[in-house]
């Protein structure tokens, strides 16, 4: 059974357990697949208001983005945690040139899904300022959510994606796009939060 077909609480026993995986990959996966749902539903109870008259297309736009994106993530869960098991046997292979040859390429492989997931993260983010800008008021506390837990996914894959790039001979340039990723997308995510907060505390 796929990771994402788990029930909430079986995956999240999973997760507690002592077993390499699911793990930190996983978990950004599943957050930022969440993170698009809560954009998906403050999308289609906007639809209709007045909030959103002229600017409907817009928000179907973004409601199919994020829906795309959601299913991306998801998907994602699965295939972060298929790269650990290489990865497990290229660290037990002799350190010769062969068996570093292999650590390097189950490493890179590694590196794909955290780096997906930080690339369908950040193109979360213009859907979610739609949604926020366009959406219905009594929806902001849930846009707000979504932001909150986009920056977290973005910053999880982040870090799963730099305990990999560490030990690649050129992973800095995988992390130079990373940083990239990360410096132009939590902010805005972030900003919405604080803008969601700021609006509910008055």
């Amino acid at each position: 059974m796929k990771l994402i077909e788990e029930t909430c609480l079986n995956f999240t026993n999973r997760l507690a357990a002592r077993q390499p995986v699911p793990g930190g990959g996983g978990a950004a996966a599943l957050i930022g697949a969440l993170a698009a749902a809560l954009c998906s539903m403050a999308g289609n109870y906007s639809t209709d208001k007045k909030s959103a008259e002229g600017h409907e297309q817009e928000l179907r736009d973004a409601i199919d983005k994020a829906e795309e994106l959601r299913m991306r993530l998801l998907s994602l869960v699965d295939a972060d945690a298929e790269a650990f098991a290489p990865l497990a046997a290229a660290w037990k292979l002799p350190k010769d040139e062969v068996g570093r040859a292999a650590l390097q390429q189950a490493t890179l492989d590694a590196c794909v899904a955290p780096m997906d997931m930080l690339q369908s993260c950040a193109a979360l983010v213009p859907a979610l300022e739609t949604i926020r800008r366009y959406g219905a008021k009594s929806l902001q506390s849930d846009v707000g959510c979504a932001a909150s837990a986009l920056a977290a996914a973005l910053e999880c894959a982040g870090m799963n994606l730099l305990v990999n790039t560490r030990l690649l001979d050129d992973g800095m340039v995988m992390e130079h796009q990373l940083f990239q990723l990360l410096d132009a997308a939590v902010p805005r995510a972030k900003s919405i939060t604080r803008g969601v907060m700021d609006e509910l505390r008055r």
